[in-house]
């Protein structure tokens, strides 16, 4: 990842968010040094070794964590690695021109190109967030990640990250880690674009979900379930994952689960009501999103009740939004999503900075304070009063370098 520059960097926007106060200060600097946050207070002086960076109208807050993004198009995983991998490319810029500094890429390819994307972006080959890579989604066959379940039948080619029962688990979570895994994710439940299954099926076993976790465990990888119903976000809760992803199904058993276990809920809501508020849209579906439309149309009115429950509950939430299910520069939309389903603005920004960075293990991000790493964001307006200030970055730092704003 490219380096900031050798010049201190004083900030002074209107007000700093530093994801630790319930609320934005006003009249509070901020002083970055070689890509980390040096110093924030009143009247900072200003140093010949500084430069100085007005920012009337803005509030400064710790950049953007999105933990689950999907950067490669899953509709050309047929298609040459090299060709797949470069269809992230316009995907990483748009998410770090909308003040997402980091990403978790929860797989979406047969072949763990993300790992690669993570390499490219951190050597400063290509723009783009911080990446942390599970590189598949494991599945079982039928399951959700059964990409092309047609081609298994008639030719007996796979095409996704496929096992079942122990051994086999066993073995494909040692060969994503192998591959260079931050992360795996499996997919405990069906979903809404299976070819086979269907959002309300439960994929893996108890023995299934335990063998993932365990030998995750034993490499020092934590584990991220696709689940939507009770049934599914309990067994994946017992197995001891660490994040449970959707859950747009389940109910007030399955919350009490997640709180009392201490399981991080990354309900990805603003995916849902894109596809719900387009159910009657007959140009925007097509032949290949005629299962999609079905799933969606058959369980509209459990989504939306189910999508009320997270901010009725005492569970800890990390932002998270499917981004490339959808286009990634509307990634920002799940907040005032997050808000229009009963979350609170401090729940929902800490959602994407200090909660995301605590899921992702990384203490240095998502806040702004001494020695943490300078990824900021300063949005037009104060996101506490208008969250679709969110939606409004005028600068963008990473590790103290600007991104967007200003010339790199």
């Amino acid at each position: 990842m490219s380096k900031s520059h050798g010049r201190d960097l004083l900030l002074r926007p209107d007000r700093v968010w530093d994801a630790i106060e319930n609320g934005p200060v006003e009249g509070v600097s901020v002083l970055v040094r070689e890509g980390r946050i040096a110093a924030t207070g009143r009247d900072l002086p200003s140093s010949p070794e500084a430069d100085v960076l007005e920012m009337p109208g803005c509030t400064l807050m710790p950049g953007f964590i999105d933990c689950h993004v999907h950067l490669l198009d899953e509709a050309a995983d047929t298609k040459p690695a090299a060709y797949q991998t470069l269809t992230a490319v316009p995907a990483l810029r748009s998410l770090l021109a909308n003040g997402f500094t980091t990403v978790r890429d929860l797989g979406s390819a047969h072949l763990p190109l993300n790992v690669s994307l993570r390499q490219a972006v951190e050597d400063g080959l290509i723009e783009g967030p911080r990446i942390l890579a599970a590189p598949n989604i494991l599945s079982p066959r039928g399951g959700h990640g059964d990409k092309q379940p047609a081609l298994a039948q008639r030719y007996g080619r796979d095409v996704g990250t496929l096992a079942d029962g122990p051994d086999e688990l066993r073995r494909a979570v040692r060969e994503q880690s192998r591959a260079g895994a931050d992360w795996i994710k499996f997919a405990g439940g069906g979903g809404f674009s299976s070819a086979v299954d269907s959002p309300t099926s439960t994929a893996y076993s108890r023995v299934e979900m335990h063998t993932i976790v365990a030998t995750a465990d034993d490499l020092g990888l934590p584990c991220a379930a696709h689940v939507f119903t009770d049934r599914a976000v309990l067994r994946a809760v017992a197995a001891g994952v660490r994040s449970v992803e959707h859950a747009c199904l389940a109910t007030e058993t399955a919350y009490r689960a997640m709180e009392d276990a201490g399981t991080y809920l990354v309900p990805t809501q603003y995916v849902q009501t894109y596809f719900l508020n387009r159910l009657e849209d007959d140009d925007f579906w097509d032949s290949g999103t005629a299962t999609l439309r079905r799933s969606y149309a058959e369980h509209t009115e459990e989504l939306r009740e189910g999508l009320l429950r997270p901010a009725r509950s005492a569970v800890t939430v990390a932002f998270g939004t499917d981004a490339g299910m959808f286009p990634h520069t509307d990634n920002w939309r799940e907040f005032p999503t997050l808000i229009a389903n009963g979350f609170t603005h401090l729940r929902a920004l800490r959602a994407a900075t200090s909660v995301a960075a605590e899921l992702l293990n990384r203490p240095d991000l998502g806040v702004i304070a001494p020695h943490a790493t300078a990824d900021l964001i300063a949005v037009e307006g104060d996101p506490f009063r208008d969250i679709t200030a969110t939606g409004r970055p005028r600068y963008v730092f990473q590790q103290g370098r600007p991104v967007r704003g200003l010339p790199t």
